[in-house]
């Protein structure tokens, strides 16, 4: 049940941020056309881009975690043994879900002192583009949760399949 359920979410959160890359595609698209060809600009679209690249890159943290795909310095785990290397990146998994806890509870706080501030173009509460910054570290929390024990056992120096790929080396 919890490997549907982190299915589920994986499945979930990449269908959000293609929806939301598509979205800003088409936008910009939309806006470059409508400048060079038609002579008129949508304000608005380069606004809504701008806030959904925002979107964008804090609900992809989990999915970049998952994949090995943040930075990372493995020069120190390279060199201890295989239980301090373990003990290591548990104590680095803990500090990251604490520190994205006290960034998911200060985003909600910020968020919400900024509700009654709004967009420029849109005239949108400013809270909702700042949502992305605790809402991004809760999926992130998710995603972490489910894979702490792969994090944990990760080999250094070794990068995870990416799921498309795994168990297609041998075709």
């Amino acid at each position: 049940m919890i490997k549907r359920l982190e299915q589920g979410l994986l499945f979930t959160n990449r269908l959000l941020l293609g929806l939301i890359m598509s979205v800003m595609f088409i936008l910009v698209f939309g806006n470059v056309l409508t400048r060079y060809l038609f002579d008129f600009s949508l304000n608005w679209a380069e606004e809504v881009s701008r806030y959904l690249m925002i979107w964008l890159a804090y609900l992809g943290l989990g999915i970049a975690m998952r994949q090995g795909n943040h930075v990372a310095v493995e020069m120190l785990q390279e060199r201890l043994p295989r239980i301090a290397t373990r003990l290591l990146r548990a104590f680095v998994g803990v500090v990251l879900m604490l520190f994205m806890g006290f960034l998911a509870y200060l985003g909600f706080k910020y968020s919400a002192f900024a509700m009654n501030q709004e967009t420029a173009a849109l005239q949108l509460p400013m809270g909702l583009v700042y949502l992305a910054v605790p809402l991004g570290c809760v999926v992130f929390l998710l995603h972490m949760c489910t894979i702490f024990r792969e994090f944990v056992d990760k080999q250094p120096g070794f990068e995870p399949p990416h799921e498309e790929t795994a168990g297609q080396e041998g075709a």
